[in-house]
């Protein structure tokens, strides 16, 4: 990391958390150059795929209440 961007997230410590956030958010936003029809069409690509796997026997699914007992046992409750 050079000086310069030492001295930005520097200047960044300081701000509040929530400002950091948001900054953070800000920043990460501007990473993300791939358009909202293209992320879409990945997703619904990735769906297809999942339901192939389901409905070939390749995955095997978990019934809800399964999921939620065991994330109420990893929580404590």
């Amino acid at each position: 990391m050079n000086a310069t961007l030492e001295q930005i997230g520097q200047e960044a410590l300081r701000l509040a958390p929530a400002q950091r956030a948001e900054l953070a958010d800000f920043l990460a936003g501007s990473l993300d150059i791939t358009p909202p029809d293209e992320v879409q069409r990945l997703w619904l690509e990735e769906a297809a795929r999942r339901l192939a796997e389901v409905r070939s026997g390749q995955v095997e699914t978990i019934p809800v209440e399964d999921v939620l007992a065991e994330a109420r046992r990893l929580v404590g409750r």
